[in-house]
């Protein structure tokens, strides 16, 4: 069993090209959602808290994550597991990212205001900043635990 609870056997491999095409579309499907709600939730939290874009942050991530995951299961992977075990594999490759990406905002907000006169929009063009680093951070993490190859867990090689 694999790490998404697809039953595979050493013999079987799937068009590896066209996975690869579909998981870069769901992924980048994701980014524009993500950094959609991203910015409507900055717009609509930070006139109410000082650091809305990190709550922003926050919800954003937790709305793309789930929707990554759907996108993942039903399009790219096509598993047939259940359904709570998965997401919560997935928002485990996600959370470190999640929090690495929020705990570097503010500093990145920070030096995007000191270096620039782009104060209002300080926060926008942080989270594109940071959504890049988490992009790649994620894949990373998908590849080799959420979704990783062949790669059996000790409870599923008994």
């Amino acid at each position: 069993m694999s790490a998404v609870g697809v039953v595979t056997t050493p013999t079987q491999k799937g068009p590896r090209a066209l996975t690869l095409v579909r998981y870069l579309a769901v992924g980048a499907c994701n980014t524009i959602f993500g950094y959609g709600c991203y910015a409507l939730f900055t717009l609509l939290l930070s006139p109410i808290f000082s650091y809305g874009y990190v709550l922003a942050s926050l919800l954003a991530n937790l709305f793309s994550i789930t929707f990554a995951f759907f996108g993942y299961k039903w399009f790219v992977f096509k598993t047939k597991g259940n359904y709570l075990k998965e997401w919560i594999r997935c928002v485990g490759v996600y959370a470190s990212s999640m929090i690495l990406s929020t705990a570097a905002l503010p500093f990145v907000v920070g030096i995007i205001r000191h270096q620039t006169s782009y104060n209002h929009s300080a926060p926008y063009i942080a989270g594109a900043i940071v959504l890049v680093i988490s992009v790649v951070f994620s894949f990373f993490g998908h590849r080799h635990i959420s979704f990783a190859d062949g790669q059996q867990t000790p409870q599923s090689a008994r």
